[in-house]
């Protein structure tokens, strides 16, 4: 076994047949790790997302957003047989020890090279434990070793007015400084709710903010979140409603689709709330705290987050 850092691996290998992965992110929620990785190619990559789900069974869960690789993992191991074409590259291993996650690749040619060179090479990489080097024929098996983070995601609801403002782009200003504090500004979800509400603004949506947080800076995460949106909200109604980890519990889902297709109250979001575990935030009024809880329970559903019910 070698163990490389990121720029020993650009210093080592410089063929022209490794294109580095740009950045890779665990976040871990009790028993389970959520793996995404920000891919080289675009649509290409939609051949690993297939192979990772059909070759290993730590995968609960793979899709593809742009270039980016988001897998929902077991931890665990796994015994895989690895097969050219049919089963060619996949997870053996998953685990977490203090405050690193460990995941063991393994893949069949050029698979095998992504397995530890080019992921090796990402923003967000410790280190590589490299234990077979991939191409043409041959197995590439390395575990790629990264910080462990947390998923916290922010709803967020009523910051404009009727006459001026925009919650969607209020909200992704308020994540681009919290990047720029340092927070990982993963993803931004727009959450369509019910459109006859006579409380509108217009068009009725909340949004969902998705932040990777190192150990100890989910609460900073929210102060922050909250001093920027009071600065900038236009609304004496504005909240944010918090979900700490990367699981929609059902009771939460199930409110997100009820306020899709009817009026519901601050005393529904209120208790929904206090049953999962979520915490609820009023930055300047409590109104926001029913459509942010709602984009919490859909962030992990885009086409079900903006779809309308007549």
């Amino acid at each position: 076994m070698e163990i490389l850092t990121p720029d020993d691996l650009k210093t080592k290998f410089k063929d022209p047949w490794i294109a580095p992965y740009k950045k890779v992110i665990t976040m871990v929620d009790d028993d389970q790790v959520e793996l995404v990785e920000y891919h080289p190619c675009v649509a290409g990559s939609e051949w690993m997302v297939y192979q990772y789900k059909r070759t290993s069974n730590l995968v609960i869960d793979s899709k593809r957003d742009g270039d980016r690789h988001i897998y929902h993992l077991n931890i665990g191991k796994a015994n895989m047989n690895l097969k050219p074409s049919f089963s060619a590259a996949g997870i053996e291993e998953v685990s977490v020890e203090e405050d690193e996650v460990k995941i063991v690749h393994a893949g069949l040619a050029g698979a095998g090279v992504g397995a530890a060179m080019c992921r090796g090479m990402a923003q967000g990489v410790k280190r590589v434990e490299l234990y077979d080097i991939g191409g043409g024929s041959k197995v590439g098996r390395a575990a790629v070793v990264t910080p462990k983070m947390q998923k916290v995601v922010i709803g967020v609801d009523d910051t404009d007015t009727k006459q001026e403002g925009a919650t969607w782009t209020l909200a992704n200003n308020v994540g681009m400084e919290l990047a720029n504090m340092g927070f990982e500004y993963i993803d931004h979800v727009t959450c369509q709710l019910y459109p006859h509400n006579p409380n509108k603004t217009q068009n009725c949506v909340a949004i969902a903010l998705v932040f990777a947080v190192e150990p100890g800076r989910r609460d900073e995460l929210v102060d922050k979140t909250c001093q920027l949106l009071k600065k900038d909200t236009l609304s004496e109604k504005t909240a944010i409603a918090v979900l700490d980890g990367f699981k929609v519990p059902a009771k939460l889902r199930t409110y997100a689709e009820d306020t899709k297709k009817s009026m519901m109250y601050v005393e529904d979001a209120e208790k929904v709330a206090k049953e999962v575990g979520v915490q609820l935030v009023q930055v300047t009024g409590a109104a926001g705290e029913i459509g942010a809880l709602a984009a919490l329970g859909l962030y992990n559903d885009l086409k079900e987050a903006v779809k309308v019910y007549y």
